[in-house]
Order: structure tokens, then C-alpha cells, then sequence
């Protein structure tokens, strides 16, 4: 062999491996930690290659985000290979639906989802909450300690799947209490993200860059007969699933037939699908496909976001202690009125609360990438120009059609906007700081992508998230419920939780990985004392943080004061 082939082959293989250098890195690191390297080192729109040296984009610039979400329609869909993902894990449902298909099905949807839909299932959400704390209680009591090490990602799992089958279906899964026909969808929900695209190896990062060249009728059947353990615990978890919906579907139908059909969220699907026109109805096959998605979806991201929320309050006790102190004030004025519950009035007039949510839903992006490729030659503006390596000054950016697009919501969640601005969410974008919501330094009507607070966790435009306004509500529900009742302080494997990049943001232990997901968190009743005692000790805390030159810091010495 001459030596000018094998010079070719060692530039051969130095580019493969560059290439290679980059997937490796974005696949296999922890969720949206290559997003953030990049946007330090590029900015918000950075240019890497794919498998076979193609060019893809990651994007968190708000601009080109905007365009894309919300200005362009479906000029930018999901691609094939993804869509193959999400029809293993939920069917061909409204995830999985593009151009009017997918307006089909949001149009038949959407009647379940409205404001005063998602407020009437807060009474449901509490009541879960309550049931996962009284189990929590009783536990803790029996201890010797006080106090137990609580893996929340699988009681929050169990509590939401709970809250999900009875709001959205009628349904009393009661996983919370090992209810054993309910048992079969927990288990095969259990760990379900981590164990299909958690930790993939090299080989799989490659498949996984390959699978864009491959037809799409050529993915189904690979994946239908395919014999990957992975491929296997998706089918085997998507069975499960289609035969507890078949069944839902079934009841549902009868139930309506007999006119007893109530509020929750299938109710209103099926009576909306009766009422459509023939031609845009969902057949069964679709209706199925939209209850596997809300129950996966419906509990697996609520789950996680408040699992990820809790460990950042167990990290800031001052941050902790502030909010569970306007909780029982806000807890003491329900009582004073003759109530026993919040309502969406008192969570409305909870102001540290709603910042300590946004905040979560912010620096704990669940979902942290979603993917799209450009279905035509396009455009896309910029909210900052680029300069190219030629010195080039780029105010917008071609892109040629099939580009592979990684929208990165994390990154745009911590974006920079302008060096004059600073970042959209405050210098410390990187930081969780409830503060910011309060004090104005996160711009919420800067730009209008995401549905919620100019946030882009819950997508906007048409894609946006059908059911944001229950997922809110919940949220607010279960945090007021938990961290009224509980403190949360970290336990000693807390520094090796790693956030595991597996479609969503699981929480995993390093060097446990195998065990699955978990959230070790210790938990120990919180000490209630009188609410006028607790206002007079605030009182006397910013008195004497004043007086120390400490203005601002008065929770701390107020927890200081209550231990005593």
C-alpha cells in the first residue's frame, strides 16, 4: 500500500474521530452539559457535524427558536428517526402527528386541556399528594431517627401516574398504596427512559447518527423485530400500556353510551371526537396512541421536574425555609376563612411560591432538546449576528433543506441575549435563584416563544405542550403540599447524583447507574410552629439582620432562631 493511500486513511480516520469526538460528547455526557460548553465557547447557534461529517445545528437563539416554533408552522418537523422513538413509546399520537394530522389531533384535544379544565383537577392533584405525604409520615414516625432517605423519583412517579389516570381518565390507579391491577403500568413505566436511552454506549451513539440514512419504513421494521434489549423493554412496556388504554377506551365508551360520562380529561376527548366531523375524527388506533401519551408523558416529566425541584431546595435550606413559610401563612389565612384546601386564588397570591416553580421549570429543563430538520431551504433570523471564521459579520443563517436541527430549551432556558443586556435571565443564569422572578431580572416579555413565562420548557407555537396549564398546577399542588409538611436535606450519595441524558432529565447515582433512577434525598417532618410565631420571629430576624448589616438574609437566622 502507497504511502499517499495511507496518509488518506490516517486523515480518513482523524476526521471520524473528530466527528465522532462531538456525538460521543453530546450523547454520552450528562443532560445539556454539552449545550452549555458550547453556548460558552460559540454562542447560541453552533455548527456540528454528524455522523458522516453532515452539518446539524444546535439552536438556543430566541430568535431562530421563535421562527422556528412559532412563526413557520411545520416548515421544521420532527425527523423520521425520531418519530420512530416516539411511536414505539406512545403510538401514533398527537407527539407523533405532523402538518394537518397533527392539527387533527390538537383541534380534538384541546377541549380537555383549557384553563378552567386544568384548575377544576387541583382538588385531584391535592388529594395525591396528600395520600404520597400521609405514606411519607407514617414512615418517618416509625423511625428511629426522625428522619428516612426517601428515593422521591419513585414515590413522585407513583403520585403523579396516580394523579394523571384519576384527572385524565376517571381511573384509581392508587400506586402509591400497591394496588396490584395497577401494579403491571407502574412497573412497566419504572425506569422506562433510563433503561431504553439512558448511558448509550459508543456503538449506540453511532446507530443512533446512522439511523437519518435509513428509510423510514426500514426503521419499523427493524425495530419490530430486532432482538436489542432495549428495543425489547420499549415493545414489552408498549404493550403494557396499549392493553391498560384498549381497556380505558373500551369503559369510556360504554360509560358514555350510559350517559355517565364525568369531567376528566378522556371524557371530554371522546364527547369532542363524537362531535367532530367524520373525516378529522381520531380512529381507536389514535385514541389509544393519545392515552399512552398522556400517562407517559402526563407523569414522567411532572415527576422529574419536582424531583430535581426538591433537591435544589434540599441544597438552599434558606431558599427552603422561605417558602414553607409563606406556604403555612397562606395555609393559616385558608383556615381562618373556614377552608380546609388552597385554591388557584391562594396559589395565584403565593408570589415566592409561583418564583420558586418558574424557577424550577427553568433551571431544571426536563425535556432538555427537542429535535427538528428543515423540510425546505430556509432562513432563519438571529437575535445576535455570528461572525463567521472568515470574519464575516452573519445577521441571519441559511439553512439548506434535511439540516438536522437540535433545539436546545435547556440552553435557551440560561441564554445570552446581547453583551449589552447580559443574559436573558440575569448574570446568573447558571445559578438557581427564585429571586429573579421577583426582583425583575428575568425578562418575561422580552420575547414571546415559550407558552410560560418566556420560558421555552414547554415549547411554543403549535408544537407547544397541550397539557402545560395541568403540569403547572400540579406542580404548584404537590410542592405546596410536600414542603408544607417536609423538610428535605441532602443525604451522603446527593454529590454523585449525575443528571442523566435520556430524553428526559432522569436522575441517576454515579456508579449506580444499573439501580435505575434515583433521587436519595433525607426527610424529616417539619418542625410547625405557631404562624403568629413565625411572623413575630421574621419581624425580629429583619430587625436584626438590619442592624448587622445583613439586610436580606433574615430566613437564615429565623431557621437559626426556630432550632433553638
Amino acid at each position: 500500500m502507497g504511502p499517499v493511500f495511507i496518509a488518506a486513511g490516517f486523515v480518513a480516520l482523524a476526521i471520524v474521530y473528530g466527528v465522532y469526538r462531538n456525538l460521543k460528547e453530546l450523547y454520552q455526557g450528562q443532560a445539556a452539559e454539552a449545550d452549555f460548553k458550547w453556548q460558552a465557547q460559540y454562542g447560541n447557534v453552533v455548527r456540528f457535524k454528524g455522523s458522516f461529517g453532515n452539518d446539524q445545528l444546535m439552536i438556543s437563539d430566541p430568535a431562530a427558536l421563535q421562527y422556528i416554533f412559532a412563526n413557520t408552522g411545520y416548515r421544521f418537523p420532527k425527523p423520521p428517526e425520531r418519530r420512530i422513538l416516539i411511536k414505539m413509546l406512545n403510538g401514533k399520537g398527537i407527539t407523533w402527528a405532523e402538518g394537518d394530522d397533527h392539527k387533527r389531533h390538537r383541534r380534538v384535544m384541546l377541549p380537555g386541556f383549557g384553563a378552567v379544565e386544568s384548575r377544576a383537577f387541583l382538588s385531584i392533584f391535592q388529594n395525591c399528594a396528600e395520600s404520597m405525604s400521609n405514606k411519607w409520615t407514617e414512615i418517618i414516625s416509625n423511625s428511629n431517627e426522625g428522619s428516612v432517605v426517601f428515593n422521591l423519583s419513585v414515590w413522585l412517579s407513583r403520585a403523579t401516574l396516580d394523579a394523571i389516570g384519576e384527572a385524565a381518565f376517571d381511573v384509581r390507579f392508587s400506586t402509591t398504596d400497591n394496588n396490584k391491577s395497577a401494579q403491571a403500568l407502574a412497573r412497566s413505566y419504572n425506569n422506562i427512559m433510563n433503561d431504553v436511552l439512558g448511558s448509550p454506549s459508543d456503538g449506540q451513539v453511532f446507530s443512533l447518527g446512522i439511523s437519518k440514512y435509513i428509510l423510514y419504513r426500514i426503521l419499523e421494521y427493524l425495530t419490530d423485530m430486532v432482538k436489542n434489549p432495549r428495543i425489547v423493554r420499549m415493545r414489552e412496556a408498549g404493550i403494557t400500556a396499549k392493553s391498560v388504554a384498549k381497556q380505558l377506551v373500551k369503559d369510556k365508551a360504554e360509560m358514555l353510551l350510559r350517559d355517565n360520562g364525568s369531567r376528566d380529561i378522556f371524557s371530554l376527548l371522546v364527547k369532542a371526537n363524537m362531535d367532530t366531523d367524520a373525516k378529522a375524527k381520531l380512529t381507536e388506533e389514535e385514541l389509544v396512541a393519545q392515552i399512552r401519551t398522556i400517562l407517559l408523558a402526563g407523569h414522567e416529566t411532572t415527576a422529574n421536574t419536582i424531583s430535581w425541584g426538591l433537591l435544589e431546595l434540599a441544597k438552599q435550606p434558606k431558599m427552603q425555609s422561605r417558602l414553607r413559610e409563606e406556604i403555612w401563612e397562606t395555609e393559616a389565612a385558608v383556615h381562618a376563612r373556614g377552608d380546609v384546601d388552597f385554591t388557584m386564588a391562594d396559589f395565584d397570591a403565593m408570589p415566592y411560591t409561583t418564583a420558586v416553580m418558574k424557577e424550577v421549570l427553568r433551571f431544571c429543563c426536563v425535556v432538555y432538546h427537542v429535535y427538528r430538520y428543515a423540510s425546505e431551504d430556509d432562513i432563519l433570523p438571529l437575535s445576535q449576528p455570528i461572525t463567521a471564521r472568515s470574519g464575516d459579520i452573519i445577521r441571519e443563517l441559511p439553512v439548506p433543506k434535511g439540516t438536522r436541527i437540535i433545539a436546545s430549551l435547556a440552553a435557551y432556558n440560561r441564554a445570552l441575549i446581547s453583551a449589552r443586556d447580559k443574559e436573558l435571565w440575569g448574570e446568573d443564569a447558571h445559578e438557581f435563584n427564585p429571586e429573579r422572578w421577583l426582583n425583575g431580572t428575568a425578562k418575561e416579555k422580552v420575547t414571546s416563544i415559550g407558552v410560560y413565562s418566556n420560558l421555552m420548557t414547554f415549547l411554543g407555537g403549535v408544537r407547544s405542550c397541550i397539557g402545560w396549564r395541568f403540569a403547572v398546577i400540579e406542580i404548584q399542588a404537590f410542592l405546596t403540599e410536600i414542603v408544607g409538611r417536609f423538610e428535605f436535606a441532602t443525604s451522603d450519595k446527593t454529590e454523585l447524583v449525575r443528571r442523566e441524558a435520556c430524553m428526559v432529565m432522569a436522575p441517576v447515582v454515579e456508579g449506580e447507574v444499573e439501580n435505575g433512577v434515583q433521587l436519595p434525598l433525607r426527610v424529616s417532618l417539619a418542625p410547625r410552629i405557631d404562624v403568629i410565631e413565625a411572623l413575630w420571629l421574621r419581624e425580629i430576624a429583619i430587625f436584626e439582620t438590619a442592624r448587622k448589616g445583613k439586610a436580606g438574609d433574615w430566613s437564615g437566622w429565623c431557621l437559626d432562631e426556630v432550632a433553638r
